[in-house]
């Protein structure tokens, strides 16, 4: 007799210590009201020392990678906790009897349009690699030994499903979280080099000229004729109605993010945009600003608002990070601030999904010489139906501007936060997560 229901079914929670404050109960707890059978494995050591291989530029052969909390690149980062998963899973399966067992993925239509799946097209490009689908999980689906019921679906569409199967709303409605857990949410740095561009204050005096065009339009420069060329009437009218906005001060900073643009993946700069302290700011002015800046300003994919007071001049230095239990910890207890203040506010339902991501950057400073120890936090609210695009949620319109301010108290009260930034970049130019 085939054995049928949730005694068919073992599920398996692998830990990998990169989840929100205390998501791994929750996860267990929330399986165990279904009546399944719950493993939870430990595996944030396997995870933080974890390498895969890699095929480096002018080797034939794959060379094995440095540990996870050593690494700085992106799509590396997310290779070695996808490939370090799987490995887990083969040995966990590996002790069961394999006749009966097979891997069921939550694989989702998403995962695989960004990683580059030729399940999804064959013509497309890479954005970034997801954990089930990196290349030892392309292996394993290649043997048959994956099964992924819902890998044609859409976010929104396994919410209907949801909704359908009459599974608890709380787990329904909950945010969308990345199988790589806050990993991608910690941009990595150790110093500006070797990425940080020659032309970098080109690219940041092309960034000021765009926003103070309206007092500067007159005067003559190359730079200035330049910007000049790509303007409509309706982007020239734009720029010089900022006259009447408090003045916004940009600056280029200096580090990376994903992004979607003409349909391939970019590796860009992110800009932000601050004002004088109280000054009152027009979200929806800052919004427009985003997308002109991201389609006039090369090599530019995101925008952020920084809270508090004015950034003046280039940011030339960062606050060395890796993956590391510091750092995870520091976002860990930022994040939570963040959603449990969505949560006091009844807002979760306001916004599709609001990632909160750490970068290497400590502003006011006394000195330029003091060293830089803190991070920032950015503030990435977003509304999507589907999730394959998608707009910022702009305050005063999608989100009240109180409850965005609580949010900025409780996570600027965070042991370590310099800033706190909020994220104005539609989808695309720039992803949900920042790597």
């Amino acid at each position: 007799m085939i054995e049928t229901g949730a005694g068919r079914v073992l599920a398996i929670h692998i830990d990998n210590g990169l989840m929100r404050k205390n998501e791994s109960t929750l996860v267990v707890k929330a399986l165990k009201a279904l009546g399944l059978d719950v493993k939870r494995v430990d595996c944030a050591y396997r995870f933080l020392n974890g390498k895969t291989w890699v095929h480096l530029e002018g080797c034939k052969n794959a060379q094995l990678s440095e540990c996870l909390n050593t690494v700085v690149d992106p799509e590396q980062k997310r290779r070695i906790i996808g490939d370090v998963f799987m490995q887990i899973m083969s040995e966990l399966l590996n002790d069961l009897d394999k006749d009966k067992f097979v891997l069921a993925q939550g694989t989702l239509a998403p995962d695989l349009i960004e990683s580059g799946s030729k399940l999804s097209s064959s013509m497309a490009d890479t954005i970034k690699t997801h954990h089930n689908d990196s290349p030892l999980a392309r292996e394993f689906r290649n043997a048959g030994k994956i099964i992924e019921p819902l890998r044609t679906f859409y976010k929104d569409e396994v919410r209907e499903l949801g909704r359908e199967l009459s599974l608890p709303a709380e787990l329904v409605n909950r945010h969308p979280f990345p199988g790589p857990g806050l990993g991608p949410r910690i941009i990595c740095q150790l110093d500006l080099y070797p990425w940080y561009l020659e032309n970098y204050n080109d690219f940041n005096n092309r960034l000021n000229l765009i926003c103070s065009y309206h007092r500067l339009r007159t005067t003559q420069s190359q730079m200035l004729n330049s910007l000049e060329a790509q303007l409509t009437d309706a982007k020239r009218e734009f720029l010089i109605s900022l006259k009447d906005h408090p003045r916004i001060y940009p600056v280029l900073l200096p580090v990376r993010t994903v992004g979607v643009q003409g349909d391939g993946r970019t590796y860009s700069y992110a800009a932000a945009f601050s004002c004088e302290t109280g000054a009152q700011v027009k979200w929806d002015v800052l919004s427009h600003l985003t997308k002109l800046v991201t389609m006039l300003c090369p090599n530019v994919n995101r925008c952020c608002f920084v809270f508090g007071d004015k950034i003046e001049g280039p940011v030339r230095d960062i606050t060395p990070t890796l993956l590391n239990p510091g750092a995870i910890s520091r976002l860990r207890e930022a994040d939570s601030a963040a959603m449990d203040m969505l949560r006091q506010h009844d807002a979760l339902k306001l916004v599709s999904q609001m990632p909160v991501v750490l970068l290497p950057l400590h502003f006011d400073r006394a000195s330029r010489h003091d060293p830089s120890t803190k991070h920032s936090i950015v503030l990435r609210p977003f509304v999507t139906s589907d999730f394959m695009t998608g707009s910022a949620a702009i305050p005063g319109k999608h989100i009240p501007e109180p409850v965005v301010n609580d949010i900025v108290a409780a996570v600027s009260g965070v042991l370590g936060i310099s800033r706190v930034m909020y994220d104005l970049t539609d989808k695309p130019p720039g992803t949900t997560e920042w790597e």
